[in-house]
């Protein structure tokens, strides 16, 4: 915890030397992000990218267990069932936060150690220096709460090496540094007990200084992150995740007798049938998408219908609420989600997040 923080009771701001620090302070609840959390951290950037004597930004996530487990789908879920009109309020905070740490002022520097997954890979993977550990566990497991990868994920994943992205965002499987890497998602490994020092090290620098400067600090405390496995199974994801229908992407797997695609066709057929199917489409629209707000639009309008439906609710419930871990979805085959049936997810019911911005 910094020694003498500006309190804002859920997110701390510091300063070590030039460096400027958010420290997300919810560490009970994984740090997962309220709406509160997202108005801190707005303002801090503000204040930041004006003061000339920050030399960079660093995002670190308070006790052991994790830099962020996402939003707080808890309140999200209540909201939903209150019918609250302001349900979607917080990803209409939220979404235009990632979209500024993508094009951030001064060097950003995230400390992704531990659990990053949803959210928190909002707040990190945008920024500019995408920092892991060997307890990093990041992913994107929305398709298992009857949700879709969100916060730009769709304009991320599909940018990783082949279907990596794919795989990513269908299974919701949980990665460590290596794969982070791989994927695009990270950019460099340091050990967890290095990164105090790193911090040190980066507030050293004067005000002003450039991502250049920031990396080759951070790259004093690298190591390599050993192998990736998704790496390794590339040829595998590639053959089994190349397909526009989910349908085909099991029976794909089907074919295959090894334990990486048993695994994989086991996990999807635990997911959401309506999420594994919008997720799917949103990937290969974030694909040929031209912008990060191209596709953040696109996930809010799907998002906000999803909440006017049955399996998110499900989901939660199943996975937060009651935690049984048995969700019933509907439908609960692919079989019985059409095409048709989505159309309706990319429906805009509601004004637009950037609307200075041409799609």
């Amino acid at each position: 915890m910094p020694d003498t923080p500006m309190q804002n009771n859920e997110v701390l701001i510091d300063r070590i030397g030039s460096a400027a620090v958010i420290w997300l302070n919810r560490p009970k609840a994984l740090n997962s992000l309220s709406l509160s959390m997202v108005r801190a951290m707005k303002a801090a950037l503000e204040r930041f990218a004006d003061d000339p004597e920050i030399s960079c930004v660093i995002l670190v996530g308070e006790g052991e267990r994790g830099l962020c487990a996402g939003g707080d789908i808890r309140v999200i879920y209540e909201s939903g069932r209150s019918a609250d009109p302001e349900v979607t309020r917080f990803w209409r905070e939220e979404f235009p936060l990632n979209y500024a740490i993508s094009h951030y002022a001064k060097p950003y520097v995230a400390l992704m150690d531990g659990i990053v997954m949803g959210g928190g890979v909002g707040v990190a993977s945008h920024g500019a220096h995408r920092i892991v550990t060997e307890r990093t566990r990041l992913a994107m497991p929305e398709t298992g709460i009857g949700y879709v990868p969100d916060v730009g994920a769709t304009w991320l994943l599909p940018r990783a090496p082949g279907e990596t992205g794919t795989w990513m965002g269908l299974t919701g499987e949980v990665i460590g540094a290596a794969d982070a890497i791989y994927a695009g998602l990270a950019d460099v490994n340091v050990p967890s007990e290095r990164l105090t020092a790193l911090v040190e090290a980066l507030g050293e620098l004067k005000g002003g200084a450039s991502d250049e400067q920031v990396r080759a600090v951070i790259d004093r405390f690298a190591v390599t992150p050993g192998e990736s496995r998704l790496e390794i199974h590339r040829e595998l994801i590639d053959r089994t995740f190349c397909f526009d229908s989910i349908e085909e992407i099991v029976k794909a797997l089907d074919r295959e007798d090894d334990a990486f695609s048993i695994a994989a066709r086991g996990t999807i057929a635990k997911r959401s049938p309506t999420s594994l199917k919008l997720a799917l489409r949103l990937l290969r629209r974030g694909r040929e998408s031209s912008s990060l707000v191209e596709c953040l639009e696109r996930e809010f309008t799907a998002g906000a219908e999803i909440l006017r439906n049955h399996d998110f609710y499900e989901g939660v419930r199943a996975a937060i609420i009651d935690k049984d871990r048995n969700p019933k979805w509907s439908p609960a085959r692919l079989e019985d989600v059409g095409q048709a049936d989505l159309d309706r997810y990319f429906a805009a019911r509601h004004p637009v997040l950037f609307p200075d911005h041409r799609l």
